[in-house]
């Protein structure tokens, strides 16, 4: 019960890490190297989560885990639909 706990918090603030680590990024614009983290956060996160047997989380940090290829994967369709315009 308490390793479930444990695992489940480690997970929760792995998820909480990934999503701040974008914050540079994309809300104040400004080029920061931190987003590569995600890749070593975020599993870790996941396995945490799956040890506590909440799939939810996992799922969360999962899509962390990819959101670069998801964002990037956005932000070419919105280039292609506003023909390279802001």
């Amino acid at each position: 019960m308490e390793k479930e706990r444990v695992y489940r918090r480690t997970a929760a603030s792995s998820l909480v890490i990934s999503l701040l680590i974008w914050v540079p990024n994309l809300v104040f614009q400004v080029a920061s190297p931190l987003w590569m983290l995600i890749f070593i956060i975020a599993p870790i996160g996941t396995a945490f989560a799956v040890l506590a047997k909440n799939y939810w989380l996992a799922a969360a940090n999962t899509v962390m885990f990819f959101s670069f290829f998801i964002l990037m994967a956005g932000g070419y369709w919105i280039q292609s639909i506003t023909d390279g315009h802001p």
